[in-house]
């Protein structure tokens, strides 16, 4: 009898929560790369609550579609962000409905009291930057991994 490997889990999809400046770098990890239309975001003023349908690339499967010798993932995730007070833009053109967003990292700068920004930094200079009462956000995969159309895990050149 040999011990069970993590490769023997189910995959199953990804449910998280930040709620503090740690969780949320593993959210901004996890989210690193994915891509999404200008079209998917969504703030919902009376809700307090911006959302993202992303694209996103499945860097906790990487490594083991390496192994295996399979096809690179992305999944389509929604990333919820709770407690917004207003949501201001850099180098996005909303009205360009054609245009694709790629996210390169989601961060926290805290305010008084719990309060803060919700900072998303997007390739090319964009950003988002959400005010938030206090740090809720939440990342879920909605959809089935599907094979990553570029076949090729994001680069960096590091």
């Amino acid at each position: 009898m040999t011990d069970a490997s993590f490769e023997d889990g189910r995959e199953a999809p990804l449910n998280l929560g930040a709620l503090e400046e740690e969780d949320l770098k593993v959210l901004s990890s996890l989210l690193q790369d994915a891509v999404f239309p200008v079209t998917e975001m969504s703030w919902r003023a009376s809700e307090h609550r911006f959302a993202l349908l992303v694209n996103r690339f499945r860097w906790e499967d990487r490594d083991a579609a390496e192994r295996r010798g399979r096809a690179y993932e992305r999944v389509q995730s929604l990333l919820t962000v709770d407690n917004v007070l207003g949501v201001s833009s850099q180098g996005v053109d909303r009205k360009d409905k054609d245009l694709i967003l790629s996210l390169l990292s989601v961060t926290f700068e805290p305010g008084s009291d719990g309060a803060g920004h919700v900072l998303l930094t997007l390739a090319g200079d964009g950003a988002l930057r959400l005010a938030v009462e206090a740090l809720e956000v939440s990342l879920r995969d909605v959809t089935r991994p599907y094979k990553a159309p570029s076949g090729q895990a994001p680069d960096h050149g590091a």
